[in-house]
């Protein structure tokens, strides 16, 4: 399903965050997380592939994997999966219509008799109420949890986890967590649990240092990238990777960019921590990697159509990499649609270079900036950017006339244009 009315009522309390809400209604729900095994991900970018690289590894081993995962790029059934399966439309809808009338009862009794709005869920929480619930009914063995938002006040860090993870740290969402390195990955560590261990991917020097720090202060046992795990060799979706006493090499990868085996790193360091709980085989982890998907990342969708849910200056940065590994045989043109809160300049800056023009979008999410103010934040560019009204029109626009399109921005607009592509496709 696209959303579902019992979210829809729930947006207005999007911006909230803080633990006490969904501490006390989990409470109320019989605490779902009990017992529950958890790998709680955190990270600027990459988390959602790390989560895919280990649900695609630990199902080949014949673990039953829970998934829960943000945003959703064209159904919000895509955050909540189990066994490499989206939950279905008739038990989402059937889950949270039973979690509303659970709220509502539980807001009774948190007011004494009267409900009070700003003690209300968000979108969000009951979205991750729901994830939590399911994986709990279905038995999973083992339940990958993406942070949403920074981490320590993320609806989501509530878990006691078998290991935490930070796949990068690089500023996003300034509002909520910060505007300087230091102060974003204090929000990101805090999802470090005492005693619990942690991986870290290739982050900045002072980000590191923070990480550290928290991780000390609580006992946690850190593997970070460069030091107790390493890429030893990578070329064209194969990479070689070493951690103490293992080395495995020349491993296949199916995703896109050399970032993604950074992601694919760090997974399997986790998976070495996980180890004991979750034992897995080389052969396992090969056909793991070389079967994983994550779509509205650095997909193909069409010949001349390229998918990349980058929406920041560092993810903008990525596809810029990777944009300079193709031939540069036809014009390009970056279909560009990006949220209220996002530096449209950090995400151009990085992908000036790589573009002939740029068109501007919006699709018809709550939270898209429209395609003329897009375009207004551009000016002074060197580079021709013009205003191409909602993704309905612009996508065949920028497709006529033989150019690369990239459609970059966000991750709604990444939807937008996969659900045109494969309604294309259908009718032809």
């Amino acid at each position: 399903m696209i959303t579902h009315p019992v979210l829809t009522a729930l947006t207005r309390n999007d911006a909230r965050l803080g633990l006490n809400r969904m501490r006390s209604f989990l409470a109320f729900l019989g605490d779902p997380l009990a017992k529950m095994p958890v790998v709680h991900v955190a990270g600027t970018n990459g988390k959602g592939s790390v989560i895919r690289v280990l649900a695609r590894v630990l199902g080949e081993a014949g673990v039953r994997v829970g998934e829960f995962t943000s945003p959703h790029l064209q159904r919000v059934n895509e955050r909540i999966r189990v066994a490499d399966r989206e939950i279905n439309d008739d038990d989402l809808d059937a889950l949270l219509n039973e979690l509303d009338s659970a709220r509502q009862s539980w807001l009774v009794e948190l007011g004494g008799g009267e409900v009070h709005e700003t003690s209300d869920l968000s979108f969000f929480e009951m979205l991750t109420a729901a994830g939590l619930v399911y994986f709990a009914r279905q038995s999973v063995d083992v339940a990958l949890v993406e942070v949403g938002l920074g981490g320590r006040l993320d609806a989501t860090n509530l878990v006691e986890p078998l290991v935490s993870a930070i796949v990068t740290v690089s500023r996003d969402h300034e509002a909520q967590l910060g505007s300087d390195l230091a102060s974003i990955a204090s929000e990101k560590a805090g999802i470090i649990k005492p005693g619990r261990p942690v991986v870290v991917g290739r982050v900045p020097p002072d980000a590191l240092k923070v990480i550290r720090l928290f991780a000390s202060e609580r006992d946690a046992e850190m593997y970070v990238a460069d030091e107790d795990y390493r890429i030893l060799h990578s070329e064209s979706a194969r990479f070689s990777w070493a951690s103490a006493n293992l080395s495995l090499l020349d491993l296949p990868l199916n995703l896109n960019g050399e970032h993604q085996i950074e992601n694919a790193s760090v997974a399997l360091a986790i998976l070495r921590v996980l180890r004991d709980a979750f034992p897995v085989t080389e052969a396992q982890i090969r056909a793991g990697l070389s079967t994983v998907q994550h779509i509205g990342r650095l997909e193909w969708v069409a010949e001349d159509v390229l998918l990349d849910s980058a929406h920041n200056g560092d993810g903008a940065a990525t596809l810029s990499r990777f944009l300079g590994t193709l031939p540069r045989d036809r014009p390009r043109t970056l279909l560009l649609g990006v949220g209220q809160d996002k530096d449209v300049r950090a995400i151009v800056v990085q992908l000036a270079g790589q573009v002939d023009q740029v068109l501007t979008t919006h699709c018809s999410h709550r939270k898209a900036s429209k395609a003329a103010e897009v375009a207004h934040e551009l000016v002074g560019f060197d580079l021709p950017v013009l205003p191409a009204g909602p993704i309905e029109q612009a996508l065949p626009l920028a497709r006529n006339g033989g150019a690369l399109v990239i459609v970059a921005g966000s991750v709604f607009i990444a939807g937008a244009a996969r659900d045109i592509v494969e309604g294309t496709a259908a009718a032809s």
